[in-house]
């Protein structure tokens, strides 16, 4: 895909709150046979914003069919599944929000969160529209927030987790890198912007994960499924800049069963 600046500034109006639409939602739940009761919590990456196909019940937290908690339910059988990510999520909405399936009987959960929460949005905005060493130091600003701030958040939202459902399998899913460096975009952002934008996902995915393992949760990372699909490759499994605006820089439908499916089908 190539990302032109002026597509971005087209967009850049709106993609701050594309990428930080907010609203809870109500819980959807399918009744089915054997498998453990599955509850996928989380942000728009788990609710599938850029996928298509959205439950029209789910309103403005935009969750799919085609995103990976719906595919992972659809094809194992859970006894029930309960959908509660929404787009725009934080670790706080997680926690006055979407928490209410969980219970002593839920055998699985999943979780994307807290690439909102480090404001990541608004770094893309930053990016796209102003200069190289603004957004470098956005990017750098919100690797601070995330290795100091972030943390205790997360363990916020773990410990709920556990309290709610001590039963439960709890699978972290990290976020992708956005661009192939080098890659086949002649326009946009420069090589630099591109690298420091990754350099984000790299630092929250880190975060992530070491808080996920002091919880004995499972962290599934999907920076290797998404190698060689990512903005900037010829084949991506991530929207740039797109009509509709909303799906701006999150995965597409092959993005949700071949980049986070496998990772999460693995670690489930």
């Amino acid at each position: 895909m190539k990302l032109s600046r002026l597509t971005a500034t087209m967009g850049a109006f709106v993609v701050g709150a594309v990428l930080a639409l907010t609203g809870a939602g109500s819980a959807q739940a399918t009744e089915n046979s054997a498998g453990p009761a599955y509850v996928a919590l989380g942000d728009s990456y788990a609710s599938g914003v850029g996928a298509g196909s959205y439950d029209s019940a789910s309103g403005s937290c935009k969750r799919s069919t085609k995103a990976y908690p719906a595919l992972w339910a659809a094809s194992h059988a859970p006894s029930s599944f309960n959908f509660t990510a929404c787009s725009g999520a934080e670790t706080g909405d997680v926690l006055n929000n979407q928490l209410g399936p969980l219970g002593s009987g839920t055998g699985l959960v999943s979780i994307s969160i807290g690439g909102n929460d480090a404001g990541f949005a608004d770094i893309m905005t930053t990016c796209v529209l102003q200069s190289e060493s603004t957004c470098i130091n956005a990017v750098n600003s919100a690797k601070t927030f995330v290795q100091n701030t972030l943390p205790g958040k997360l363990d916020q939202v773990y410990n709920a987790i556990s309290a709610k459902a001590p039963s439960a399998h709890v699978v972290v899913l990290g976020y992708p890198r956005f661009y192939k460096l080098n890659g086949s975009c002649i326009v946009g952002l420069s090589e630099a912007e591109r690298a420091a934008i990754n350099s984000g996902a790299d630092a929250l995915n880190s975060v992530t994960a070491k808080r996920a393992a002091d919880h004995g949760f499972s962290f599934g990372d999907v920076t290797t499924t998404f190698t060689g699909h990512e903005i900037c490759s010829g084949s991506a499994w991530l929207n740039s800049v797109t009509i509709p605006i909303d799906e701006s820089y999150h995965p597409n439908a092959a993005g949700h069963s071949g980049g986070y499916l496998p990772v999460f089908s693995s670690a489930a």
